[in-house]
């Protein structure tokens, strides 16, 4: 019997199959899937791979498998060769995506696979010890204290016995050497969810709107029918509660459930809901926050059938789950659903992708969605279920938009307006919680000399540095560097060195000097670097009296404050001003989003938004809350400029440490892609260097094509990095990307 392998690489050359001879000790256990250690090339050490396929024989000598273990499903493998074509990438980058965690490296795998602890049990019978006592072999009263406390507890451990006997571990040494305890190997399991403990919950009645979407998807369920579902519902309308009684119903018929979120902050609420519900037991988490130990028990519970509802983040999707019966994506229009490193994938085509095969139901919440899903579901290709109320009755907030320009022409230099100002001293008042929304963080976003207008960029990459006061630091955002603040101009020598722009700690600087009573948090990225930091900064605002919670957009979705009744948005031009087509997208979107994190119980919520574009119409649609009259105008737009929906953007990026190089393989590109793709159906740019042309000290430059992306053009790509690959640009990398999130 032969196999054939992929290397685990994601060198380009190696994205093809090897044949190894399967040894008659390995053929009953060797599977499709299945990773081995094998002799590659000129290696000394045995390489990694994954059997992809099993055959009778081979054409070429070759050379055994030397150590197997059992790995993936047909299935997965074919999900993975799919994703390889898909998204532009070795078969392997997609088959380690599926691996428990701890085992893609062979390095570490022993020490994470098994958390393993030493604990105690009594060797002979007790009446066995007794008699020995009686006989006065054992004298020592140490001893005889420390048998007796094993008896009563057998399976502890040593420390526990010198805790609770006051005796050394040398006397349980000595008892041990006796035979009369021995140590036993216990495997710990870790579970992110042990300091969970939260009261049970029931099902609520669900409202008409809950009822007629829940009796929908129910259909499908018992059906075993694949169909895609929009539950579309205003912020607050009870999204959560119809997923829950979805889940309920699967887990009742013995099946599993896929829920992803969009990012770790949303996590914390969600889980409490989800325990209180369902009990910690039947609940696995994944994201990247848990340790690797942690994430490898949690895939471990998951593929056992011991969890049966997975709840996480994009990667959360490939997790193992036993007889799948439900996937639902929460605040399926967030961007995180899209990978920005390579497999560039796309959970939500990921998610469609199974869901097609297992004969179930996918469903996307959102209040704000995506404006593709929102288009497909108006041309039945997505079934549309509506939640236009608040499940608790409670009005949605009164949204009002300041105009900075005219705060301005009033003598109003401060961040805040004069209106939100007076809110927040009358929140204060009255007790009550305000969220402040900016979506920069840091003190300054960039520093300027206004003698000769240098600006402070990084040194490897051609991006302004942003002032972190608290640090005293300059960093850079997108590669990590750092250096101490400048002083005088490196240009001019001036030290009229200015700090322009605003992020989250100047924010708090400025609460703090015009409310120096009032109580402050702030949740960033400079914030939560530290495990369970989102949980912390969240339950200290719901529980501790904080007055002011300042952040990012780690704050706009799905929280859920019962006294928040003010939200502030600092600067909604923030993300208009972004070099995106879907920049009035983004904004109505986190607008919405921060806007429903008022008022969501019983007390009137109200929102403030400053801005210097407030006739913008994603501006004034979100003030109005009315995402169906922002789609219209957006669509139309998009179907003028002939963007997504419309056709795909698709973006073949190129990086390289060598500038004529970069130039000349781009050139070689482009040739090729004109030569292979249909001018009328396409249109290709040429290359270009990136809006941020330099990154890592790399080079970045661009080809942009516009058009549908069918199976033909999808092979005409693949075709051209195999052309790419098998020339030697040693300094150049190519990546392609279909409709990416950032197109900087």
């Amino acid at each position: 019997m032969v196999a054939e392998v992929i290397m685990n690489s994601a060198a380009k050359k190696l994205n093809r199959t090897f044949d190894y001879n399967i040894p008659k000790e390995f053929e009953d256990i060797i599977i499709i899937g299945s990773k081995v250690l094998v002799p590659f090339g000129r290696f000394k050490s045995l390489e990694e791979a994954h059997v992809v396929r099993i055959k009778q024989s081979s054409e070429f000598e070759i050379k055994d498998i030397v150590k197997v273990e059992t790995g993936l499903t047909d299935k997965q493998i074919e999900l993975a060769n799919w994703m390889a074509k898909r998204y532009f990438c070795n078969v392997s980058e997609c088959i380690k995506l599926m691996q428990t965690p701890g085992t893609r490296t062979k390095n570490i795998e022993k020490r994470i696979q098994d958390k393993k602890i030493n604990v105690v049990y009594l060797k002979k019978d007790f009446n066995e010890i007794n008699f020995d006592i009686e006989k006065g072999i054992i004298k020592s009263d140490k001893q005889k204290k420390i048998l007796d406390f094993v008896k009563d507890n057998q399976g502890c451990t040593v420390p526990e016995i010198e805790a609770f006997t006051e005796c050394s571990r040398a006397i349980v040494n000595t008892l041990i050497k006796k035979q009369y305890l021995e140590l036993i190997e216990k495997k710990v399991e870790r579970n992110p969810l042990n300091n969970k403990d939260i009261e049970n919950t029931q099902n609520l009645i669900l409202t008409d709107e809950q009822e007629i979407a829940f009796n929908k998807i129910e259909e499908a369920i018992d059906k075993k029918e694949y169909e895609q579902f929009l539950l579309y519902g205003v912020t607050g309308s009870g999204k959560t509660e119809v997923y829950l009684q979805l889940i309920n119903k699967v887990v009742k018929e013995g099946k599993s459930a896929i829920v992803l979120v969009p990012e770790i902050s949303l996590t914390p609420q969600m889980l409490d809901r989800f325990i209180s519900r369902f009990g910690k037991e039947k609940i696995a988490v994944l994201h990247s926050k848990l340790s690797i130990g942690e994430r490898h028990d949690e895939w471990e519970r998951i593929k056992e059938g011991k969890a049966r509802i997975v709840i996480g983040a994009r990667s959360a999707i490939f997790a193992p789950a036993q007889s799948l019966g439900i996937i639902i994506i929460d605040e399926e229009h967030d961007s995180s659903y899209k990978s920005e490193a390579s497999p560039k994938y796309n959970a939500k085509e990921v998610a469609k992708k199974i869901a097609k095969e297992e004969n179930i139901p996918l469903v996307l919440g959102s209040a704000t969605p995506d404006l593709t899903t929102f288009y497909n579901s108006n041309n039945e290709k997505i079934t549309l279920l509506k939640l236009t109320k608040r499940a608790n009755n409670s009005n949605l907030p009164k949204v009002e938009i300041v105009d900075l320009k005219q705060e301005l022409a009033n003598g109003n230099r401060s961040m805040l307006s004069f209106d939100l100002y007076q809110s927040i001293e009358q929140n204060l008042k009255d007790k009550l919680q305000t969220i402040l929304f900016l979506n920069r963080r840091g003190y300054s976003t960039f520093i300027m000399c206004r003698n000769c207008g240098y600006t402070v960029k990084c040194k490897n990459c051609n991006i302004s540095m942003t002032y972190h006061s608290y640090q005293n630091k300059l960093k850079c955002h997108y590669c990590g560097y750092e250096e101490k603040t400048v002083k005088t101009c490196p240009e001019c020598g001036s030290d009229k060195i200015r700090y322009f722009g605003t992020g989250t700690q100047k924010l708090e600087q400025e609460i703090h000097k015009q409310f120096p009573q009032a109580k402050t948090i702030r949740m960033d990225v400079d914030t939560v670097t530290k495990k369970n930091s989102h949980e912390e900064i969240l339950n200290k605002f719901k529980n501790e009296d904080i007055d002011i919670l300042i952040g990012t957009q780690m704050v706009v979705k799905g929280h859920h404050f019962p006294k928040v009744t003010l939200v502030g948005v600092i600067a909604a031009d923030s993300s208009l001003n972004i070099d995106d087509y879907r920049a009035t997208e983004r904004t109505f979107q986190i607008l919405t989003q921060v806007a429903g994190r008022a008022g969501r119980e019983n007390l009137p919520g109200k929102v403030i938004i400053q801005s210097y574009n407030p006739e913008n119409f994603s501006i004034q649609d979100a003030q109005k809350q009315n995402y169906e009259e922002f789609y219209e105008t957006e669509i139309a737009l998009r179907k003028q400029l002939k963007y997504p929906p419309f056709c795909d953007i698709i973006v073949i990026g190129f990086n390289s440490t060598n500038e004529e190089e970069i130039k000349k393989v781009s050139k070689i590109a482009y040739e090729f892609i004109i030569d292979n793709l249909d001018a009328e159906e396409f249109k290709i740019f040429k290359p270009m260097p990136s809006p941020i042309d330099k990154i890592q000290n790399k080079f970045r430059w661009r080809i942009i094509i516009k058009g549908d992306m069918t199976e033909q053009a999808n092979e005409v790509l693949n075709d051209l990095l195999k052309n790419l690959y098998s020339k030697e640009y040693k300094n150049t990398k190519i990546t392609i990307d279909v409709n990416p999130n950032n197109m900087t």
